[in-house]
């Protein structure tokens, strides 16, 4: 019972703190912004990082249209970068013991025209260094592994922000829900 409340007692002060940064600092906002005013948006985190991309790219394309998860499986990064435009976004996520492609990719795609956002654990790393816009969010625990609670909160936020602010987003949730229900996707339908 010890280590469990303790466990919970540092995993609601992260949050607090995470949540209070992005607030005061305004980056939260600040990704936002240059997501939905972006023509397309790439997401791409590796490691543990990818599953934080991909929750990203699922809430975001819930609500906006071209977004698309850089996963070297579905979708390679070298096919992207030969492509970019000035109004394309590379939502990076990286977390230490940083990741060497993930920070050579944010510099490729800064190299070819196109904005990075960050969302990573250390104003000081890799990626926050090539990174237009960086996201703030620590990882601090009281277990052997990096926490992911603020980093999951973090991300619903800028979805939601981004979400929120996209002209056709209403039209978009609506035709997804309609399509779902048709198709027969959810057992609740």
């Amino acid at each position: 019972m010890v280590l469990q409340e303790r466990l919970a007692a540092r995993e609601r002060q992260s949050l607090d703190e995470a949540l209070s940064r992005v607030v005061d600092d305004g980056s939260a906002v600040a990704v936002a912004s240059a997501i939905v005013a972006a023509r397309r948006r790439f997401i791409t985190g590796r490691g543990k990082s990818l599953a934080y991309a991909t929750l990203l790219a699922s809430d975001l394309s819930a609500g906006l249209s071209l977004v698309t998860l850089l996963d070297d499986a579905v979708v390679r990064a070298v096919d992207i970068l030969s492509e970019v435009r000035a109004t394309d976004v590379l939502i990076a996520f990286s977390m230490r013991r940083y990741r060497r492609d993930t920070v050579e990719l944010c510099r490729q795609f800064v190299k070819a025209g196109g904005t990075v956002l960050a969302i990573t654990d250390d104003a000081d790393s890799p990626v926050a260094d090539i990174a237009a816009v960086s996201v703030v969010v620590s990882t601090e625990s009281a277990s052997y592994a990096d926490s992911p609670t603020a980093v999951a909160a973090v991300s619903h936020i800028i979805a939601t922000l981004a979400t929120a602010s996209s002209k056709g987003a209403r039209r978009r949730l609506s035709e997804q829900d309609r399509i779902t229900r048709e198709l027969g996707i959810y057992l609740d339908d």
